[in-house]
C-alpha cells in the first residue's frame, strides 16, 4: 500500500563527488556554531552539492533529521510558508496561515533545514529566517544563494571554484587539484578509457584554469571530448570565450566567466538543439518527454525530433535526468539547471517566443489536469495522480503565467476548475484557496467559476469554516442558475447541501439535496457517488435519522464497485457508512467499515480522510468494550487529525459530540490516569505506526524506540 508522498527528503547524488574537503569541514563547523548558515557564490561553483554533501554528513546530529526545500522552481514569494511547510511534512490543508503552523511546528524541532537556491526570493527567505529561528530554538538553517539573506545571526561561507594549479605548474596527478580531479572523472565519463597523462597534463591544466576552475563549466567541457580532441577543445575554447567575451560588461568576473561558458556551450549546439533548449526554459523544476513535446514542439521543431534533441542536450549536459520516474510507464524526468534555464529562457525572449511557449504549457498541463478530472472517479484515480504529483511546480508556473496573461496563456479560472482533482489528492487545500481567490478575481468562463467556487466551498467545510463555504457556494448557485447548465447547478446544489449539513440548518441541506434530485439523471456516476454519500451524511449527522444515512451510504458503496480501485469517493463512501453504522450501535461493524476506508484513504494519501476514519475506529472500539484500543484509537486521531490539518472531525458538533461520549465510555471503563496514559501513547505514533496499529486490531499502541539525542 503507497500512503502518499514524500518530500523534503535529501535526494540520492547522480554523480561522484569530487574534493571539498575543507570546505565541508568548514561548513560542518559553521553549523555547529551558527544557526543560520548561507554559502554564497555565482551559479555553477557548486553550492548546492555542498550543501547537500554537508547536510548529509550531519543529519545525525539533529533528533528530527534534516529537510531539504528546493526553491528554483518556485517563483511567487507569498507560496514560499507553503512550500517550507510541505517540505517538513505540514498538510497542506491546515485551517492557519502557514507561516503561523510553521512556526508551531518547527518550535519543538531539533532540526536542520537546507533553503537550496534563495536569490530570487530574498526578502521572502530573509522575513522567513528572521521569523523562525527565534520561534525555534533548535532550528537551523543551512542555506545556497548568490547573494547574503542580510539577517541578523548569518553567517556566510563563499563557496569559491575548484582549486587549480599555479600558472607554471601542471600538477604531478590529477588529483593534485580538485578541478583537475574533477575533470578527469567526468571526461572518462563521456569518453571511456580517457585520462590524464604526462603527454596531456599540460593542455588539460590550461583548459581548467581558462575555466577558472567552475565546476559547471568543467562539466560541460568534458562532454565535448566525445566530439574534439582536448588540444582542439582548448584551443576552441580559448578562442569562442574571447568573442564571446567581449562587449560584455558583468560586475562579478565568475559571473562573467559562467555567463560565457554557457554561451559557449550554446554555440556549440545545433541551432534546433538551441532552440529546444530556449523552449524549455519555461518549465519550473522537472518535466517529462510528453510535457518537452507538448510545449516545445511546432513546425519550426517537429515533435519527432524532441526525443533525440533532449537526449543530445542530456549528451552534453546542458539537461540533467532527475531523481524518479514521471509516473507509472512514462518514462524519465528531466530538468536544466538554474542558471542554464536562465540562459535559455534569455534566448527565447531574445526569439520574442516566450509568450508563445508560456501559453503551450498552461495548455499542456490544462490537458493533463481536464482528464485527471474526466477520470477522476474510475479506477485510473490513483495512476493518473501519481503521473501528475510530481508536477506541482509546474502546475504553480502555469497558474502564473495564467494570471500573467489570461489573453493569451488561458485564463486562470479553467485551471482552477480542473485543479481540483491535484489538490483534493495531495491536501494541498490553503494553496488551493489562495490560487481559487486569485483566479476569481481575474473573472473567467461562469462554467469554470462555478466549479471553482463549489470547491472553494468544499475546502472550507473540510478546514471547519462552513459560514465562509456558503458564501462561496451561494455565488456558484446563482451563476448555475444563470447559467442554466444542468449538471453545474446539481453541483452547486450538493455541495450546497453538505455545507448546510456542517452548519447544523438540515432542512436547508435537504432542501439543496431535493432540488438536485430532477437532475441526477443528466449526472455522471462519479456525481452520484457524491450525492448520495453527502446525503448519507446529512442523515446521519444534522438530521439524527442513521438508517436513512445507511441506506445512502450503501448506494455509493454500490455505485463505486462499478470501478473497483478508485479510492477517493470509495473511501468517503465507506466513512459515511461508518457513521450510520456507529449511531446505529453496530460498533463492531462500523470499526470494520473504518478499517476498509482508512485502507482506501491511505492509498492515496488522504490525510483528512485518514484522520476521518481513525476517528471513527477509536470511537467504535470505545462503544464496543474494547477500551485500551479504543483510548489508543483516539490519541492517533488527534495527532493525525493536527496532520491534517483540521480540526477533530472539521469541527462538527454532531460528530464531536460522538467523541465525548466515547471518551466518557472510556474514563468509566480505564480510569483518568490510564485513559490519558494510553491516548498518549497513541499521540506519539507517527502515520506508518499509526496505520500499522490501526490495521493489525491489536490492544495497545505499537511501542516508539527511545529518541535518540544528538551526539549519542
Amino acid at each position: 500500500m503507497t500512503f502518499g508522498f514524500r518530500s523534503g527528503r535529501l535526494p540520492a547524488e547522480m554523480t561522484s563527488f569530487v574534493g571539498r574537503t575543507a570546505e565541508l569541514a568548514t561548513v560542518r563547523r559553521l553549523l555547529g556554531r551558527s544557526r543560520l548558515v548561507t554559502l554564497t557564490g555565482p551559479g555553477g561553483v557548486g553550492k548546492t552539492r555542498i550543501a547537500l554533501r554537508a547536510a548529509a554528513q550531519v543529519k545525525g546530529d539533529y533528533a528530527d533529521g534534516v529537510r531539504l526545500v528546493q526553491l528554483s522552481g518556485l517563483q511567487d514569494a507569498e507560496l514560499l510558508p507553503h512550500t517550507v511547510a510541505a517540505a517538513v511534512g505540514l498538510p497542506g490543508s491546515d485551517h492557519r496561515p502557514a507561516l503561523d503552523a510553521l512556526v508551531e511546528a518547527l518550535a519543538e524541532r531539533e532540526q536542520l533545514l537546507v533553503l537550496d537556491t534563495c536569490e530570487h526570493l530574498l526578502d521572502a527567505v530573509a522575513l522567513l529566517a528572521d521569523v523562525l529561528l527565534p520561534a525555534a530554538p533548535r532550528l537551523h538553517i543551512l542555506a545556497t544563494s548568490r547573494q547574503p539573506l542580510d539577517v541578523p545571526g548569518e553567517h556566510l561561507y563563499a563557496v569559491q571554484p575548484l582549486s587549480v594549479p599555479d600558472p607554471g605548474e601542471s600538477g604531478h596527478r590529477p588529483g593534485s587539484s580538485d578541478a583537475l580531479a574533477l575533470f578527469a572523472q567526468r571526461a572518462g565519463a563521456a569518453v571511456p578509457g580517457f585520462e590524464i597523462t604526462d603527454g596531456n597534463r599540460e593542455q588539460a591544466t590550461a583548459l581548467i584554469r581558462r575555466l577558472d576552475g567552475i565546476p559547471l563549466g568543467i562539466e560541460l567541457a568534458a562532454v565535448r571530448l566525445r566530439a574534439l580532441s582536448l588540444e582542439q577543445l582548448t584551443e576552441h575554447l580559448t578562442d569562442t570565450y574571447d568573442v564571446l567575451e567581449a562587449g560584455r560588461s558583468v560586475p562579478e568576473p565568475r559571473h562573467r566567466t559562467l555567463r560565457t561558458l554557457i554561451g559557449w556551450s550554446h554555440e556549440l549546439c545545433t541551432p534546433q538543439e538551441r532552440l529546444l533548449w530556449a523552449r524549455l526554459s519555461v518549465f519550473a523544476g522537472g518535466f517529462d518527454l510528453a510535457a518537452a513535446e507538448a510545449v516545445c514542439a511546432d513546425p519550426e521543431l517537429p515533435v519527432a525530433n524532441v526525443l533525440p534533441l533532449l537526449i543530445s542536450l542530456v549528451d552534453k549536459s546542458v539537461v540533467l535526468r532527475a531523481d524518479g520516474p514521471a509516473g507509472p510507464g512514462s518514462g524519465n524526468r528531466y530538468r536544466l539547471l538554474d542558471t542554464i534555464r536562465e540562459y535559455g529562457a534569455d534566448w527565447l525572449d531574445s526569439l520574442g517566443e516566450t509568450a508563445t511557449c508560456r501559453s503551450r504549457h498552461v495548455a499542456h498541463y490544462h490537458r493533463l489536469l481536464s482528464h485527471f478530472a474526466d477520470r477522476f472517479f474510475t479506477s485510473d484515480q490513483l495512476p493518473l495522480y501519481r503521473a501528475v504529483a510530481p508536477d506541482g511546480d509546474n502546475l504553480r508556473a502555469a497558474l502564473g503565467y495564467a494570471l500573467q496573461d489570461p489573453g493569451s496563456a488561458g485564463h486562470p479560472a479553467s485551471l482552477t476548475a480542473v485543479m481540483w482533482t491535484y489538490w483534493t489528492c495531495s491536501g494541498r487545500l490553503l494553496e488551493a484557496e489562495y490560487w481559487m481567490a486569485k483566479a476569481l478575481a481575474n473573472g473567467g468562463a461562469a462554467a469554470d467559476r462555478i466549479v471553482t467556487l463549489c470547491w472553494r466551498a468544499d475546502y472550507c467545510r473540510y478546514r471547519a469554516r462552513p459560514t465562509e463555504g456558503l458564501v462561496w457556494v451561494l455565488q456558484a448557485r446563482e451563476l448555475a442558475e444563470g447559467l442554466g447548465e444542468p449538471r453545474l447547478l446539481a453541483q452547486a446544489l450538493r455541495v450546497g447541501g453538505c455545507v448546510r449539513n456542517w452548519l447544523g440548518d438540515h432542512d436547508g441541506a435537504m432542501a439543496d439535496f431535493a432540488a438536485a434530485e430532477p437532475l441526477l439523471k443528466q449526472l455522471d456516476r462519479g456525481a452520484l457517488v457524491q450525492h448520495h454519500y453527502f446525503k448519507s451524511q446529512t442523515f446521519s449527522l444534522s438530521g439524527g435519522r442513521p438508517q436513512e444515512g445507511l441506506v445512502e451510504a450503501e448506494e455509493a458503496l454500490r455505485l463505486c464497485r462499478e470501478e473497483p480501485d478508485e479510492c477517493w469517493a470509495q473511501g468517503s463512501s465507506s466513512t459515511a457508512r461508518t457513521l450510520s453504522l456507529f449511531l446505529l450501535g453496530r460498533y463492531a461493524e462500523s470499526a470494520a467499515e473504518a478499517r476498509r476506508g482508512l485502507a482506501l484513504k491511505g492509498a492515496l494519501g488522504d490525510r483528512l480522510g485518514m484522520a476521518a476514519t481513525l476517528e471513527m475506529i477509536g470511537c467504535a472500539e470505545a462503544c464496543s468494550g474494547r477500551s485500551r484500543r479504543g483510548a489508543g484509537m483516539l490519541g492517533a486521531a488527534d495527532s493525525a487529525w493536527q496532520r491534517a490539518g483540521s480540526e477533530p472531525m472539521a469541527g462538527n458538533k454532531t460528530a464531536l459530540a460522538m467523541r465525548v461520549r466515547a471518551e466518557g465510555q472510556l474514563v468509566e471503563a480505564l480510569g483518568e490516569k490510564e485513559f490519558r496514559l494510553l491516548s498518549a501513547q497513541g499521540r506519539e505514533l507517527d502515520e506508518e505506526r499509526t496505520l500499522a496499529f490501526a490495521t493489525a486490531g491489536t490492544d495497545h499502541p505499537p511501542a516508539i524506540p527511545r529518541r535518540r539525542t544528538p551526539g549519542a
